[in-house]
C-alpha cells in the first residue's frame, strides 16, 4: 500500500523538508522522488522540487518511490578486533568488505560491493569489537549520529587498574577532553575489571581516553546496544539487514 499521509501542520512547509522530519527519506531525496513524478499531492503530481504542501493535502507516494527507498541497505555488523570502520590505510580492512553473502545472516536487500559506500554510523576504532552500523540511508544517519540525536551507546569495557568509588564518580560526570567538559555518562562495575559504560556522545576513542585520566587502561571494548538496537547473538564477523521496525524504533528514540 502505497505511503500516504495528511499534512496537518498550521503552516505551509516544503514537501521535502517535511517528508525529512516523516522519516521517509533525506531532503535530496525527496527533491529525487519529485523530479521523477513520484510525489502526488490531492491526486496531481507535483513538479516542483520547491513545492510547499498546505493543511489538510494529503501526500501520496507512488509504490516505486517506496520500494526504492526500502532498497536502502543498512547493516547490523559484529566487527572484530582488526578491522577498521571506514577509511582503512594500506594494509587494513575496513568492515564494509565483512559484508558479503557469505557473512549474512538471514536475508538483505543487496549484498554490497567491494567498493560500495556505506558509512559507519558511529565509528568503532580498529581496537574495539561490537555493535557497527554501516548505512546509505541519509535519515537514519541523522537519527544515529546527527547533532541532535538523543540515542546512548553501551559498552562492555575490560580494564586494568585499580577501581575505586572516586575514580567512577570522576568517570560519570568530572572529565574533560580536548578542552570541553564530556556530557554525563553512566558507569557500573558489572564484574572483576569489567565496566559497562553507556554514553550519549561519542568523541574520537573517548572511553579509552577517559579511562586513561583516571588511570585505567582499556584491555578490550566491546559494543552491545545502540538506543533500543541490541547486538543479541549475531556472530562476530557475521552481518544482517536491519528491519523497518528496527529503524522506525532507531528513529522515534532519537
Amino acid at each position: 500500500m502505497a505511503w500516504t499521509r495528511r499534512y496537518d501542520d498550521a503552516e505551509p512547509q516544503r514537501v521535502n523538508r517535511w517528508l525529512a522530519q516523516q522519516g521517509v527519506c533525506s531532503r535530496r531525496e525527496a527533491e529525487a522522488l519529485i523530479a521523477g513524478g513520484l510525489v502526488v499531492i490531492d491526486g496531481a503530481v507535483v513538479e516542483d522540487v520547491g513545492r510547499k504542501i498546505l493543511p489538510g493535502q494529503t501526500l501520496t507516494l507512488a509504490d516505486r518511490a517506496e520500494a526504492g527507498l526500502a532498497a536502502q541497505l543498512t547493516a547490523v555488523l559484529h566487527k572484530p578486533v582488526g578491522v577498521v570502520s571506514a577509511q582503512p590505510e594500506p594494509g587494513q580492512t575496513p568492515a564494509v568488505r565483512l559484508l558479503s553473502r557469505a557473512n549474512l545472516m538471514g536475508e538483505a536487500p543487496s549484498i554490497p560491493g567491494a567498493e560500495a559506500s556505506l558509512a559507519p554510523l558511529g565509528r568503532l576504532d580498529m581496537d574495539s569489537r561490537g555493535l557497527l552500523l554501516l548505512s546509505e540511508d541519509g535519515v537514519l544517519a541523522k537519527a544515529v549520529i546527527g547533532p541532535e540525536s538523543q540515542l546512548d551507546k553501551e559498552y562492555l569495557v575490560r580494564i586494568t587498574g585499580q577501581v575505586t568509588e572516586g575514580k567512577l564518580k570522576q568517570l560519570r560526570h568530572g572529565l574533560r577532553l580536548d578542552g570541553r567538559q564530556l556530557k554525563p555518562a553512566k558507569v557500573s562495575v558489572v564484574g572483576d575489571q569489567r565496566l559497562r559504560i553507556v554514553l550519549t556522545e561519542g568523541r574520537n576513542r573517548q572511553i579509552r581516553r577517559m579511562c586513561d585520566l583516571v588511570g585505567l587502561s582499556v584491555t578490550d571494548l566491546f559494543r552491545v546496544r545502540i538506543g533500543p538496537l541490541e547486538l543479541g547473538d549475531l556472530p562476530e564477523g557475521k552481518w544482517r539487514a536491519l528491519t523497518a521496525d528496527e529503524r522506525a524504533a532507531l528513529l522515534k528514540a532519537s
